[in-house]
């Protein structure tokens, strides 16, 4: 072997020896910033913030008429339909009056004889006096001529009566709207037969005004301490999802309603419905806005649930699982101290369930908090260790 040869393996045995140091350290230093921990960081903004309160419910007419019937019979006639505008007053409906026209001539009969036995019996009072005054009969028949007088007098009354009940009926046998508005429901055709004989049936619904409607909604007992009447609400309805609606509370009913253990309480929420675009039966999804604050700090409520891996514990307690929630109560966010989280405690206000107010700390607007951390390592270069050969 020449002294060059020698040399050149050296040369190529040093150059080796560079390269595998030179790669070792690039991936312990690649190894390195893979296992360090990344964090996501938002910055505190100062901001307004809506607290609400949410629940379903479904809109309704102000007020409702079930039109009935107190007569039974069969439709004759049909006067309106569906979505028709009706006064008050005016004839919805017929029914057949044959029976009960039948039924006024009888009585109207009835009081015809009634009256003829009161006649008689007044002309045999006033026979059986002069007799008695003529001493021709007893004092007992004289008596006895009152009272058949009396008698015929209650027979006649009760005759009267009766064909007044039955003239009414007759009346009722044309059916008409006891309020001015719009029928939203008809439950009867013409030849169908209604019976008024245990309840009565309900022939048309009127909806006295639906520019003026209301939502029942059911809140839980949870969160219908914090609602007021007066208090401005938000709700969408399917039948136009983009558009949000305005109204505001109306009632708070004490009654509760429990199923399966849970109590809630109706809310009922008026709506002004000008453009007549609602529906009665519409499902609601209603906000009711209980709180507006503005111009205060908000952090994303990710950062007050945010919790280090193994971290410190927060100051002037253990550390926990999850931030305390409510307005009034205490929380905690984290924000980088020398690449380090460091707990800072800060004070709860309202939340929109997206931002909460802090209050009582040292963070002031554009402070960035942590909310996690960047999942999982961190990219790696795509270096390739080419060795050249001499």
């Amino acid at each position: 072997m020449t002294i060059r040869n020698i040399l050149v393996n050296r040369y190529f045995v040093f150059t080796v020896a560079i390269l595998a140091l030179a790669g070792g350290g690039i991936a312990w230093m690649q190894n390195r910033d893979a296992t360090k921990v990344k964090y996501r960081l938002v910055a505190v903004k100062a901001g307004d913030v809506t607290q609400t309160v949410s629940a379903n419910g479904t809109l309704n007419p102000v007020v409702l008429v079930n039109v009935g019937t107190q007569v039974s019979g069969t439709v004759k006639a049909l006067h309106v339909d569906f979505n028709d505008h009706v006064k008050a007053g005016q004839t919805l409906l017929e029914l057949d009056p044959a029976l009960l026209q039948a039924q006024v001539r009888q009585d109207e009969a009835s009081v015809s004889n009634a009256q003829a036995s009161l006649d008689l019996a007044i002309a045999n009072e006033r026979r059986s006096v002069t007799l008695w005054q003529q001493d021709s009969i007893a004092r007992q028949a004289v008596d006895e001529s009152i009272q058949a007088h009396k008698s015929a007098q209650a027979q006649l009354d009760l005759a009267r009566a009766q064909l007044a009940k039955d003239r009414t009926n007759l009346a009722y046998s044309v059916i008409r709207s006891p309020v001015s508005g719009v029928v939203v429901n008809r439950a009867v055709d013409i030849g169908q037969t209604v019976a008024a004989s245990f309840q009565t049936p309900t022939l048309f619904q009127i909806a006295q005004d639906l520019r003026k409607m209301q939502i029942d909604s059911s809140f839980a007992e949870a969160d219908v301490g914090n609602i007021k009447v007066g208090q401005p609400v938000q709700f969408t309805v399917d039948a136009f999802p983009n558009r949000a609606f305005t109204a505001s509370v109306r009632q708070i009913r004490l009654n509760a309603t429990t199923q399966q253990n849970v109590v809630t309480y109706d809310v009922v929420v008026a709506v002004d419905n000008l453009e007549e675009i609602l529906m009665p039966g519409m499902t609601a999804y209603v906000n009711v806005i209980v709180a507006r604050h503005q111009n205060v700090l908000l952090v994303p409520n990710a950062a007050l649930r945010f919790r280090p891996a193994g971290g410190a514990a927060e100051p002037g307690r253990q550390r926990s699982g999850a931030p305390e929630k409510g307005q009034g109560a205490n929380g905690t966010v984290y924000v980088l101290d020398q690449g380090q989280p460091r707990a800072i405690r800060v004070g709860l206000g309202i939340t929109d369930g997206r931002s909460t107010e802090i209050t009582g700390s040292e963070l002031k607007d554009g402070d960035q908090v942590v909310i996690g951390t960047v999942e999982g390592p961190v990219e790696q270069s795509t270096t390739t260790l080419r060795m050249r050969m001499f």
